[in-house]
């Protein structure tokens, strides 16, 4: 028996139910076989002796039961169960109240109080890293209300001193046609009056452009042109008490330094018009010709580039080129028209 066992053995891992020898054509049962309908019994056939015997040995085959099932798929349920639970402990604990601390930094808006909340879980990481967000917050508004502070007391400086200085141009106009109106010679009350006319032109500059500080858009143009020509007028000559000017201005804003070379470029025209041929108008307009560029064309009769050989003409054609220059444009001359390009900000 110990040998069908053996036999047997590596086949089958219940007890030998039945031993059968045979020779092909009869058989000897050794061990009868149990009436247990239920019971799976394998059969191998081993060759013995010299031969001619062989041994039938059947063997039960246990079954798998539903408690051996779940004893094998314990440790998978158990590693179910554990991931599902550390998912709901991480999600709860974790993930929400990152969650909810990543909404309230994105919502805020600078300025407005940072309403982080209160209740964050039990993880003391998380309250202290919403306590650090509430400290860079405070650290962030701290420094921009120092910035603004700082900015606004530049701005009040920047404002006072053009205040200043237009007061001072001002103050220097009126001088200049004091002596002017006391001075007896001819020349002399017409050179007080031509540097009056380009210290007002100045003047006139700083006066728009401490207006526009506010907005921050530049100089305005179109107000500045206006303002130069009703005060070349007012200081017109008496031979040119009744000069015309005649405005067509496009809104457009441009630099400090546009400006200025702008002013004394019409003064420079005007006079000359205004002093050589009074009884005709000039005509002074400015055109958008791109975003960021726009044309100012100078219209009168005296305008005439062919004729430098006249008195005082070449040293204004000298003035007026260079001023050209200063707009880093070239000076167009035509008969009756002067025009420059000059650069603008883009419109609004």
């Amino acid at each position: 028996m110990n040998i069908f066992r053996r036999c047997a053995a590596p086949y089958t891992i219940g007890d030998i139910d039945s031993v059968v020898l045979h020779d092909g054509t009869r058989e000897l049962r050794v061990v009868n076989p149990q009436a247990d309908p239920t019971t799976n019994v394998r059969f191998t056939e081993w060759r013995i002796g010299s031969g001619s015997l062989f041994a039938r040995i059947g063997a039960a085959e246990e079954k798998i039961t539903t408690h051996d099932r779940l004893v094998l798929l314990l440790p998978v349920l158990m590693w179910v169960v554990a991931t599902l639970v550390t998912w709901l402990i991480v999600s709860r604990l974790l993930i929400r109240p990152l969650k909810r601390l990543e909404s309230t930094v994105i919502n805020y808006t600078p300025g407005a109080p940072l309403d982080l909340p209160s209740k964050l879980g039990p993880s003391a990481e998380i309250q202290e890293l919403r306590d650090a967000f509430a400290r860079a917050v405070a650290r962030v508004e701290e420094s921009d209300a120092e910035i603004t502070g700082a900015l606004e007391g530049q701005r009040r400086l920047v404002r006072e001193v053009h205040h200043r200085v237009k007061n001072n141009l001002q103050v220097v106009a009126s001088l200049l046609n004091i002596h002017g109106r006391s001075a007896t010679a001819p020349e002399a009350r017409s050179a007080y009056a031509g540097i009056s006319r380009r210290v007002g032109a100045l003047s006139i500059v700083h006066r728009n452009h401490f207006a526009e500080m506010e907005e921050s858009r530049g100089i305005s143009l179109r107000p500045l042109v206006t303002e130069l020509a009703a005060e070349l007028r007012a200081g017109a000559p008496e031979a040119a008490r009744g000069f015309a000017v005649d405005l067509d201005i496009d809104t457009a804003y441009t630099t400090q330094d546009v400006a200025v070379a702008v002013a004394f470029l019409v003064t420079e025209i005007v006079e000359f018009a205004m002093l050589n041929c009074p009884a005709e108008p000039i005509e002074i307009s400015l055109r958008r010709t791109s975003d960021l560029t726009a044309r100012l064309t100078i219209s009168s009769e005296v305008l005439v580039p062919e004729e430098e050989d006249e008195t005082g003409k070449v040293q204004f054609e000298r003035i007026v080129g260079g001023l050209a220059k200063q707009l880093r444009s070239n000076l167009e001359r035509k008969l009756g028209r002067y025009s420059v390009e000059l650069p603008v900000f883009p419109p609004i």
